[in-house]
């Protein structure tokens, strides 16, 4: 015996092709069967009687006689010696045994994935994500989202808003952790996961009030690091109105569209970035973080999931809802 093949056949629920190769008789029987008739076989093997493994199986006997003659006729061969002491596996039973336990372990394994896909728990799941996202609220979803949905499998994408609005747009990504309020094509949801106050990032020799703070109007003076007006359009707006409210010149030396890039502009003395207060995390050479004492009218720095509305929920509703607690 050198082996079987299970096949599938998605349109008959239950039913289950196998292939054995009895290469010491030159010989391939092929039949379709439902799988209850492999349990069956199974069942009789394990528990040796048809008289328990009726009892375990909760069928009649004749019933399950019925099972055993239709598989054996089926095969061409005698899968049970029965005798008063119970029913026991002939040769050619033995040598299938195996592949029909490992055929039928792999179809309930199948069963059970197409299931947890029909109900958002399995599947891939495509995710584009601003840098921001990458500190503290992805960490927490990948690890709720492994408790929620452990079959699942992530692809992460680092993109821009701009580059994620698009991508939502084509359908390129499920869900996006982007910077809002932002414009989106077509009918999306949205879930705002966190909202940060601004700080300064200053060059390491930018002076600073004995608390360690700055204020607008060194910002002002030194001039502006920022993100692209196309990138966060609001936010470029709300800062430059709090810093011209406060009767100062906003001007923007330097734009750059990835953070990083960013704090290398302010390490390379183009001016100052107003950032997040998780970029506190980083430690970037060249570059200190400071308070800004008189900033309270800064924009907030907001964090969301977008994703696309739709009538059944998905994987990108599971994973926008998740408990987003500290680790």
């Amino acid at each position: 015996m050198s082996g079987a093949l299970v096949m599938v056949n998605a349109a008959s629920v239950g039913i289950a092709s196998i292939v054995f190769h009895l290469s010491n008789r030159l010989l391939i029987y092929r039949f379709d069967m439902e799988t209850r008739h492999l349990r069956h076989f199974l069942a009789v093997v394990d528990h040796g009687s048809i008289s328990a493994a009726s009892a375990w199986l909760g069928i009649a006997q004749p019933a399950l006689s019925q099972s055993l003659a239709r598989m054996e006729k089926e095969l061409g061969l005698r899968l049970f010696e029965r005798s008063r002491a119970g029913a026991s596996p002939t040769p050619a039973a033995r040598a299938i045994l195996e592949d029909i336990r490992v055929s039928v372990a792999r179809i309930d394994a199948a069963a059970l994935r197409a299931q947890a896909i029909a109900q958002g728990r399995a599947g891939q799941l495509t995710v584009g994500l601003v840098s921001s996202a990458l500190f503290e609220t992805l960490p927490r979803a990948l690890r709720a989202l492994r408790r929620e949905a452990p079959d699942v499998r992530v692809v992460l994408k680092e993109m821009s808003n701009v580059e994620q609005a698009e991508a939502l747009h084509n359908g390129d990504i499920d869900i996006g952790l982007m910077h809002t309020p932002v414009a989106v094509g077509g009918r999306m949801r949205e879930r705002l996961l966190a909202r940060d106050r601004l700080l300064a990032a200053v060059p390491d020799d930018f002076e600073t009030d004995a608390n360690g703070c700055v204020g607008l109007a060194q910002i002002a003076q030194a001039g502006l690091v920022m993100f692209p007006q196309s990138h966060l359009p609001v936010l470029y707006a709300g800062i430059m109105d709090t810093i011209r409210k406060a009767g100062l010149d906003a001007r923007v030396e330097q734009e750059a569209n990835r953070t990083l890039t960013v704090l290398a502009c302010v390490a390379g003395g183009c001016g100052v970035a107003l950032l997040p207060t998780w970029i506190r995390a980083l430690k970037f050479s060249g570059v200190k973080f400071c308070d800004v004492r008189d900033g309270a009218a800064l924009p907030s720095f907001d964090l969301s999931a977008i994703w696309p509305a739709r009538t059944q929920p998905g994987l990108a509703d599971i994973f926008a809802n998740l408990d987003l607690a500290p680790l």
